[in-house]
């Protein structure tokens, strides 16, 4: 995010700029599937249990299979190993 220069920009607008650019946003944020719907969007959402790195790495076939079905303005959640 840092990046694109999207620092500091706040959940509903990050959706929006991200789905300009982008089929699916990854993210570590646990509240954005109760701040935002991301039903209607054009935009799928990942959403990882933590950004460490080791731990993100892990998840990296659950990631890819998540990637391999999610549809349109879906919300998948990839918990803990």
């Amino acid at each position: 995010m840092q990046d694109l220069g999207w620092s500091g920009i706040t959940n509903g607008s990050l959706l929006e700029l991200a789905e300009e650019q982008f089929d699916v946003l990854i993210t570590s944020d646990q509240n954005l599937k109760y701040q935002q719907n991301p039903s209607g969007r054009r935009l799928s959402i990942v959403q990882l249990p933590t950004n460490q790195v080791p731990i993100v790495a892990s998840l990296a076939p659950d990631v890819e299979m998540a990637l391999g079905t999610i549809r349109t303005g879906e919300f998948i959640q990839i918990r803990s190993p």
